[in-house]
């Protein structure tokens, strides 16, 4: 694939194997959709990597364009290249710079949230915003919140991409890798039938609890963040339900997210109390909170 003038670039790597694919076949119509549905999710990736801002349409990426090579043989397979374009094709960028690196972890992010594993926001890219080339690039932060953001918008996006597993059956699994002059890496973990299901199905409990944890992200648009729970050693999606939407709530929630932003674990706002219902997958994986009620103290239980 063409690197112009020497532009760093990254590319994605779509693969599909078993059934059909293992002879370098696809089921056309669902072969497209999924298409679509893969370059949906890297030019959003891009556009937030590069602007700071989730765009809901694909063609209104901004700062780079997405190429495609011809489908290579061995399984069925397509790679997708970002190549920057106006002022980030003439900024002066080292050849070692890491804004692939960001693009790649990002667009990893993505993937794994959305097919159930959980990736270390702080660990990942939130290293990466340290580095100081990075700092020099003149590109806005990312903020866990708005890739949370981005994995509600791309869900459609990675459901499509599952279409030749769960519809024709033209294939068994898929995978997206990513190559780089410095490296080929794999994203997440393999599509098949199973993250399909789990990328669907959302079982409401009947029961509520309480739980207490530490507000990591929260979208004041949306009314969702995550909130991390020791019990389950991570953050949990949440979203609050319409009746638990006034300004005390928020406060509360906004006054856990500023104490841990700051790393203040003493504080005594960085935790709080959610009403929850669980949401989980057939097999009981927990996906997300429906919030009903948020505390500073612990609530009466019925």
């Amino acid at each position: 694939m063409p690197r112009d003038q020497g532009l760093p670039i990254i590319e994605f790597v779509l693969s599909y194997e078993g059934g059909d694919a293992d002879s370098h076949y696809l089921d056309l119509y669902d072969g497209a959709q999924a298409l679509i549905g893969f370059q949906r999710s890297i030019a959003l990736t891009t556009h937030l990597v590069l602007n700071g801002q989730i765009i809901t349409q694909s063609p209104s990426l901004k700062g780079a364009r997405i190429i495609a090579s011809p489908v290579e043989s061995g399984s069925w397979k397509i790679t997708a290249g970002v190549i920057f374009t106006g002022t980030m094709a003439v900024a002066h960028i080292p050849s070692d710079n890491p804004i692939g690196h960001l693009l790649y972890s990002a667009y990893d992010y993505l993937i794994s949230e959305s097919l159930g594993f959980h990736v270390d926001y702080e660990k990942t890219i939130g290293q990466l915003y340290e580095e100081e080339q990075l700092a020099r690039s003149g590109l806005p932060k990312v903020e866990q919140h708005q890739l949370d953001s981005l994995v509600e918008k791309c869900s459609n996006a990675v459901i499509e991409i599952h279409r030749p597993i769960s519809k024709s059956q033209s294939a068994l699994t898929a995978e997206i890798s990513s190559q780089s002059p410095e490296d080929d890496q794999p994203l997440g973990e393999l599509f098949n039938i199973e993250t399909f299901r789990y990328m669907l199905e959302n079982i409401e409990s009947p029961t509520t609890e309480t739980i207490r944890g530490r507000v990591s992200s929260y979208n004041s648009n949306t009314y969702k963040g995550r909130i991390f729970v020791s019990k389950e050693g991570r953050p949990v999606s949440f979203d609050l339900l319409e009746n638990c939407r006034s300004t005390d709530v928020v406060d509360l929630i906004v006054k856990s997210l500023s104490a841990n932003a700051v790393q203040d674990p003493a504080n005594k706002w960085a935790r709080v109390y959610f009403r929850v219902r669980r949401i989980t997958s057939r097999k009981g994986t927990l996906k997300k909170y429906r919030v009903i009620a948020v505390s500073h103290e612990r609530p009466d239980e019925d």
